[in-house]
């Protein structure tokens, strides 16, 4: 029996970090039969971009071995999603290594830049936006020159958030960035749809990754909760499903979205909260 993805390839950026989404999404479109291009910064760029918070060169070709013994067919492509150019070097490494681009997956993001209002700078604010907004804009531009050129359609998901659709404090530019990601596959649906591209985000409230483990620590501190236990007690109960999501749990979303099953979502921002989030 054939795999829902066999023979598809995906593009995933963000997707060389340990016990992160990207490598969630990943393993599980892998398990689904689809050919993966890793990608991540690989190296530190700026302070932005420190290595703590980035997934390494090392970091990448150790999931790609992994992988590889499972008997996936995979690659790694280092790229920094603030240029355009690296971009398109990604989408051309896609088409030279597996033969096109069928599922692109615009994962990479800031989400540790978070202050007070009063406290956030200029760079701050670019920072998050150009890499979470305009990152995205640059991968599913380069996903759709080349499925256009393709001609057998594809499927563009941008991992967004529960700040797609609520504000939180301290979170100004990230909350922006994900709410600008509704609007831009609302727009992108419409173009793209003649082509047979589907363009949509995944928006997951809390997860507990190695992003998230630091949200938890800062949040903590901000709310005056008396541990990080107490924080994550506090958040499960406020979520009707009693927990915060997995990773596994964005993962499925996105492989649903990218079967025949989904050929007539698009346009759509589909909440992976457990409930929490309710718009």
């Amino acid at each position: 029996m054939n795999k829902p993805l066999e023979g598809k390839v995906a593009v995933i950026t963000g997707s060389g970090r340990r016990a992160g989404l990207g490598e969630a999404i990943a393993r599980r479109l892998a398990s689904d039969g689809a050919k993966i291009v890793l990608s991540d910064l690989g190296t530190s760029r700026d302070s932005a971009t420190g290595e703590e918070h980035i997934g390494t060169s090392d970091e990448m070709e150790g999931i790609a071995a992994e992988l590889r013994q499972l008997g996936v067919e995979v690659s790694t492509c280092p790229c920094d999603v603030r240029s355009l150019d690296e971009v398109r070097a990604l989408a051309a490494h896609a088409e030279a290594e597996h033969g096109g681009i069928d599922i692109w997956v615009n994962n990479a993001g800031i989400g540790y830049i978070m202050k007070p209002l009063l406290d956030v700078t200029e760079s701050d604010w670019r920072a998050v936006i150009d890499v979470n907004l305009t990152g995205s804009f640059f991968g599913l531009k380069a996903a759709a020159e080349q499925m256009v050129k393709q001609g057998r359609g594809g499927r563009i998901i941008n991992i967004a958030s529960q700040a797609a659709k609520s504000g939180f404090p301290h979170a100004q530019a990230y909350s922006s960035s994900k709410h600008g990601l509704v609007g831009l596959v609302r727009s992108a649906a419409i173009e793209l749809g003649p082509h047979k591209i589907t363009v949509n985000n995944v928006c997951p409230n809390h997860v507990t990754t190695g992003l998230g483990a630091w949200q938890n620590e800062y949040f903590a501190k901000v709310t005056g909760a008396g541990s990080i236990e107490e924080y994550m007690d506090a958040m499960a109960k406020r979520i009707p499903m009693g927990r915060p999501g997995l990773p596994e749990d964005t993962a499925n979303a996105v492989a649903w979205l990218c079967t025949d099953q989904a050929a007539y979502i698009t346009a759509e921002s589909m909440n992976v909260s457990g409930g929490e989030e309710p718009h």
